[in-house]
């Protein structure tokens, strides 16, 4: 990705985690996502009283993406007020590893800008995929 890209996924990540429902946490994550066709897609945590049906940033801006036509990430870029970079929880990787293969980077970023770069392969190794079960028959 070139860096006009990850300035347009910070901003938009940064947009929609200003917008987070993180009333119990007080943790506002934003992620941002450019999909095949170069269209950024954006979600934000929304917690819920009853936590475990609250939504992942992450989650949020691949179901905008799916909702708008994308159907592969070739990027994606996460953003929270930490001093330690935040990564996708393991439910929000796999989450992604069904629309992005093992090269597909993710980027964490504060509020100052970006933190650290990786890979889906080295955030979710050996990981299974689509790919992995068998159609038809």
């Amino acid at each position: 990705m070139t860096e006009p890209d990850l300035d347009a996924l910070f901003e938009a990540a940064d947009v929609v985690r200003r917008r987070a429902h993180a009333p119990y946490s007080g943790f506002r994550v934003g992620a941002a996502l450019v999909d095949e066709a170069g269209h950024i897609h954006a979600g934000c945590n929304v917690e819920n009283a009853a936590y475990p049906v609250g939504t992942c940033a992450e989650a949020g801006a691949i179901a905008a993406m799916i909702a708008a036509g994308g159907r592969r990430i070739r990027a994606i870029l996460v953003q929270a007020d930490s001093p330690e970079p935040v990564t996708p929880c393991g439910a929000c990787r796999q989450r992604i590893r069904e629309f992005a293969g093992p090269g597909t980077p993710i980027h964490s970023a504060g509020l100052d800008g970006l933190r650290s770069h990786y890979t889906l392969e080295q955030l979710l190794p050996a990981s299974f995929g689509p790919e992995h079960l068998v159609h038809g028959a």
